[in-house]
C-alpha cells in the first residue's frame, strides 16, 4: 500500500514538472535592419551599443535629451526610425526622456523579466534595439503611459521651419 502511494506520488511530480514548469519558446520577430554584433559595433558607440544591442540602462539625468523640448523628432540612433514626437515629451522627474506615445507603428512591445519582475520593454520595430520600458504612470490627461526611453538609444532631428 505504502509502495502504490508512493509510485502515485512520484508519477504526481513528474507529470506536473513535465508540463506546468515549461517555458514557452515565443517565435523571434525578424527586424526588416538587421546585422552581426560586429556590423552594430562599427556604427554605434560603446554607449549605444550597450543600450540598443544589450539592453543596458545609461544613468539618469546623463542624457542632454532629457531637456530637450525643441519641435522635432527623436530617431532611433542605430537604423534612424522616427519613434518620438516632441510634442509628446514631458518632464517625468525620472531623469530619461520621456513620452506618452510613439510613433505609431514604429514601436515594438516586449516583456522583460531582468530585474524579478515582469516590465514592458520598448524595442525600435525597425532593428529591434532596445530603447528603454514602458510605466502607465504617464501624464492622466493624455494617454496614461510614460516611455521612458535611454537618450543614447536616441538621435534628435529638429522640425525644419519655414522663413
Amino acid at each position: 500500500m505504502t509502495r502504490s502511494i508512493l509510485l502515485c506520488l512520484v508519477a504526481l511530480v513528474i507529470s506536473c514538472t513535465g508540463t506546468a514548469q515549461k517555458k514557452t519558446q515565443k517565435e523571434k520577430k525578424t527586424y526588416a535592419v538587421s546585422k552581426t554584433n560586429a556590423e552594430w559595433k562599427e556604427i554605434l558607440t560603446p554607449e549605444q551599443y550597450y543600450i540598443l544591442r544589450q539592453a543596458g540602462t545609461e544613468s539618469p539625468y546623463s542624457s542632454p535629451l532629457n531637456k530637450t523640448y525643441a519641435a522635432g523628432t527623436f530617431h532611433c540612433a542605430a537604423c534612424n526610425t522616427p519613434l518620438y514626437e516632441s510634442k509628446h515629451k514631458f518632464d517625468s522627474g525620472t531623469g530619461w526622456p520621456s513620452f506618452d506615445r510613439a510613433v505609431k507603428g514604429n514601436v515594438d512591445q516586449d516583456v522583460d523579466y531582468k530585474i524579478g519582475y515582469a516590465r514592458v520593454e520598448l524595442l525600435c520595430g525597425t532593428c529591434g534595439g532596445h530603447l528603454g520600458h514602458a510605466f502607465n504612470d504617464g501624464p492622466r490627461e493624455t494617454t496614461g503611459w510614460r516611455h521612458c526611453i535611454n537618450g543614447d538609444a536616441l538621435i534628435f532631428e529638429s522640425k525644419k521651419t519655414d522663413k
